[in-house]
């Protein structure tokens, strides 16, 4: 027996009459708030109308829970529609089964149709958004503790999680403790939304260079993670079909950032000092051209207000 370990949580719905309140819905909503709060904060100390992110998040939030039941199910299918398994459970959200891709892909159309509503450049939103979209992920990961699901393999570390018997696995029935992986990824997202956060403070990355950063980090934690996680998986050449996922969106967001880079550096010339990219005449050593600052419609003041995002304290 482990002499030290996490305890799983006795119980994760709780009944008010015929109403459930379901933990993993908490979670879920619990993280969004947070994240819609954070977008909103970083908003308005970029000058935009921090009512317009709650706007936004109207379209975002339905397409992004839209987008990771589909992920899910898709890469899943079997779970839903082999012989014996029951379709409907397909629509069971409460039962876990967001995948994180597909959440963020569709839920930036949803991000798109409510930032063309408002005259808000996407990509501007995308780099105020992306910290508190990673601060929701951190927290929604510990619906996953309260469904004691996505654990990792056998573990005796003093912070394996315990597993009751009827969730833990068909191959290790008598295992009791497993990698905590719902909490390592956590930790791992409330690292990645503080580098973002430097990052945005000491670099002012724009035109969603920021939304790039915040793919490569989460990406490159979720490939050790994945390589824990003994859950069903689909495998493609050896690897879990999220590993393929997350090394096509690390590529992706990793090309994006070469190719902004060498263009803003063609628009702007090369320089090597100070006197050189200062051309604003801020004392802070970038350009105005360099800034990139947000494209949004409102208010017409955002570029001679560059005070630093009072979250980033």
């Amino acid at each position: 027996m482990n002499l030290a370990y996490l305890p799983s949580p006795s119980q994760g719905v709780w009944h008010l009459g015929p109403f459930p309140i379901r933990a993993y819905a908490l979670c879920i909503i619990a993280g969004i708030f947070a994240g819609v709060w954070l977008t909103g904060r970083r908003w308005a100390a970029r000058g935009g109308n921090r009512d317009h992110i709650a706007d936004i998040a109207l379209w975002a939030v339905p397409f992004g829970v839209l987008g990771g039941r589909l992920y899910h199910v898709i890469t899943d299918p079997e779970l839903y529609f082999a012989a014996g398994k029951q379709p409907i459970r397909a629509l069971y959200i409460w039962d876990g089964g967001l995948g994180i891709p597909g959440a963020v892909a569709l839920g930036a159309v949803g991000a798109w149709l409510g930032c063309r509503r408002r005259g808000i450049a996407l990509a501007d939103f995308a780099d105020a958004a992306a910290p508190g979209l990673v601060l929701a992920q951190a927290i929604g990961r510990w619906g996953n503790y309260f469904n004691q699901e996505l654990f990792g393999s056998p573990t005796h570390l003093p912070w394996a999680l315990l597993i009751d018997p009827a969730h833990r696995p068909d191959t290790s029935p008598n295992v009791a403790f497993y990698h905590p992986t719902f909490l390592y990824e956590s930790l791992w997202d409330l690292g990645v939304m503080a580098l973002l956060l430097w990052l945005d403070r000491r670099y002012r990355p724009r035109r969603g260079r920021l939304f790039a950063c915040y793919v490569l980090a989460y990406t490159a934690g979720r490939a050790w993670i994945e390589a824990l996680r003994i859950d069903h998986a689909n495998h493609f050449l050896g690897l879990r079909l999220n590993d393929w996922v997350s090394a096509l969106l690390f590529a992706g967001a990793l090309a994006y950032l070469i190719a902004t880079h060498r263009r803003t550096g063609a628009s702007t010339g090369a320089s090597t000092s100070t006197s050189d990219t200062d051309s604003d005449g801020d004392g802070d050593g970038v350009s105005e051209a360099e800034t990139d600052a947000p494209q949004a419609a409102s208010p017409p003041d955002r570029d001679r207000n560059r005070d630093r995002d009072p979250t980033d304290k």
